[in-house]
């Protein structure tokens, strides 16, 4: 490729992350500054010179260390094979666990499935909070606007959430444009605010934020649980980075981002220092009276998009953490046939609706959402910095009192966030937490109670070799008839119930018979020549093969192209698969009295269970061609 073909697809890239990953981080200065000196605050920061020159540099500092520092120069680096977030760690420490340090792998495993838990919070919040800020801003283009924020708010989630199914790919080439105008617009209001007031640029000293800190920590600390709203999205940069590429997001950081968010964060503090009445709204009343209309349009536009990026976000790990084992099969549609990552999840889709309208009907203002909001980020990016020191510990082997070093000073700065989160926890920071919790409660209890099944279904399904035995001995008394027959099975151990109820009740078998597994294994996508095994289990002449089928946890488990893949002189020559008969074995819970789980988690998990995704349908299989058996386990 030339050079200027490769500049062309960088640029391309850069441009597609401004419009995608930048979102959420790139609208926090519509509510940051206001929420720090809201004065119905239970703890408010008064306003004066002094303080808003330290909280400037607690803004600054803040984004320096934990979106720069923590996330675009040292998280980006732990990918896995160029997948990010909380999943993606979760993945190399399962790696870990198999190779040594398998109890303290594991228990940070943990800790990063309540890490996912809470992004589940955090998509409900964001787009509450985010178009609502927005919306507010019709308040100081004309004060009787007000009552209508709360319902115009609602008809733009609705149908936010109404597109959904369509996906994202039809609109994604504008989201760059418009984010662009919106940093661009941003940074140039920041600096017509600045140049009311240059000596607004010192608070860019450190010096600022310490004195701040140490001279007036009660103000300082408190002020700390709204300051951490200038880093909310910070996640998205790391989540989103298999979509775009570390190189890409980086570079749309550092050039255009970060100058951008902080011209605007001073802007506004000079607007406070020259008034301190403009503490209601500093953002919006940055910009002339006559621009006021098209900002709030603008900040729509842009508010809307960064809740399309965390609803996104959402379906991504609801997906990966089904694929992982830690969530129930959902119907996943793939909504581009360029990007697999641009996937739709309709039973998340339609929670995160009833969740974000009844977050805005029930707080009705950003400011109140505010104090439930940062607990969902510093919870999540405490959890990513904990994490990613491990797997850099075990992964490249760097030196333990560099690393100790760097996750002192890193985990000192998320902690103190943390703490001063949960003085909120009584004026809404208990909301996320009540979803993490709820949403960790039922991911481990699904990954517990698949276990128990699994274990169960191997008892009632006997072994597959002394199964294939029995076939040849009683070949006789079996009527073998033409065509292919697909089983799907959790392994090459057992015998499928399907098969086996198919022969033991109807004394038939097919003359071609594939068992198949499925395997999700810990990389985003798999080239062809990775994707399928034979094994003939041992017999040469009889038709029964053995078929292990492997997909990443970002791919679609299109099984019948995925079979297309065999070769013929493996399977003693051509399957006749356009007209294979595919046989699924249908598991109906009940509740036992065997000790494998609580009572209150049996029933959960017997529940979740409800909203598995059809198996014919997740896997691809066509519905004429497709029988179902059932059998019955107890957990």
């Amino acid at each position: 490729m030339r050079t200027g073909a490769r500049e062309t697809v960088r640029l391309a890239a850069v441009v597609g992350a401004l419009g995608v990953v930048f979102g959420d981080i790139g609208t926090s200065p519509i509510y940051t500054l206001q929420t720090v000196f809201n004065p119905d605050d239970p703890h408010p920061v008064p306003v004066s010179a002094a303080n808003v020159y330290g909280v400037l540099s607690l803004i600054f500092w803040s984004v320096t260390f934990i979106v720069t520092v923590t996330y675009v120069l040292l998280a980006m680096r732990a990918d896995n094979d160029g997948e990010g977030g909380v999943m993606a760690l979760i993945t190399l420490l399962r790696r870990a666990a198999a190779k040594r340090g398998r109890r303290v792998a594991l228990w940070l495993a943990g800790l990063g499935i309540f890490g996912a838990a809470l992004f589940f919070g955090d998509s409900m919040i964001t787009p509450a909070i985010s178009v609502l800020s927005a919306v507010e801003g019709l308040r100081h283009v004309e004060p009787s606007f007000g009552g209508a924020v709360v319902p115009i708010t609602a008809v733009i989630i609705v149908a936010l959430f109404l597109v959904q199914r369509r996906g994202t790919s039809a609109v994604g080439r504008v989201f760059g444009p418009i984010m662009i105008a919106w940093f661009v617009t941003i940074g140039a209001l920041g600096i017509a605010g600045v140049a009311k007031h240059p000596a607004i640029l010192e608070a860019l000293s450190p010096a600022y934020a310490l004195t701040f800190l140490l001279g007036h920590f009660p103000i300082a600390f408190f002020a700390l649980a709204a300051v951490v709203l200038s880093v909310t999205g910070a996640e998205a940069l790391y989540a989103d980075m298999g979509h775009f590429g570390r190189r890409a997001i980086s570079r749309g950081w550092l050039l255009l981002v970060f100058p951008a968010l902080v011209l605007s964060y001073f802007g506004q503090g000079a607007l406070i220092i020259d008034d301190r009445a403009n503490v209601e709204g500093p953002f919006f009343l940055l910009a002339p009276g006559w621009l006021r209309l098209p900002l709030v349009v603008l900040a729509t536009a842009a508010t809307v998009i960064a809740a399309q990026a965390v609803i996104t976000g959402a379906f991504s790990v609801t997906s990966q953490a089904a694929q992982l084992g830690y969530l129930p099969r959902l119907r996943v549609v793939y909504t581009s046939e360029q990007e697999i990552g641009q996937i739709y999840v309709p039973w998340i889709n339609w929670l995160l609706l009833v969740s974000v309208l009844t977050l805005v009907f029930a707080f009705r203002s950003s400011a109140a959402l505010a104090y439930a909001y940062g607990m969902t980020v510093t919870g999540t990016i405490t959890i990513t910095t904990l994490l990613f020191f491990y797997i850099a510990h075990r992964r490249w082997k760097t030196s333990l009192w560099l690393l100790i070093a760097g996750a002192v000073v890193l985990l000192a700065i998320d902690l103190l966030f943390v703490a001063a989160n949960l003085t909120k926890l009584l004026h809404g920071a208990w909301l996320p937490l009540l979803i993490a919790l709820t949403a960790f409660t039922v991911m481990t209890t699904w990954q517990t109670g698949r276990a128990v099944v699994t274990e169960q279904r191997r008892r009632a399904e006997g072994s597959l070799s002394e199964f294939i035995a029995r076939l040849r001995d009683d070949a006789a008394s079996i009527v073998t008839v033409p065509g292919t027959a697909a089983f799907l099975n959790r392994g090459n151990q057992t015998a499928p119930l399907a098969m086996r109820a198919n022969v033991e009740h109807n004394h038939v078998r097919h003359e071609h018979v594939l068992i198949i597994s499925i395997e999700t294994v810990p990389v985003p996508r798999l080239r062809d020549e990775d994707r399928i095994d034979v094994d003939p289990l041992g017999y040469e002449d009889d038709g029964i093969f053995f078929v292990r089928l492997r997909f990443g946890y970002a791919e679609t488990p299109d099984l019948q192209a995925a079979l297309k893949l065999l070769d013929p002189a493996t399977t003693e020559g051509r399957l006749d698969l356009e007209n294979a008969s595919y046989f699924l074995s249908k598991i109906e819970l009940r509740r036992g009295h065997g000790r494998t789980m609580a009572a209150w988690r049996k029933r959960l998990f017997i529940a979740t269970s409800y909203i598995t995704a059809d198996a014919a349908e997740h896997f691809g299989l066509p519905r004429d061609r497709t029988v179902l058996m059932g059998s019955h386990i107890e957990v």
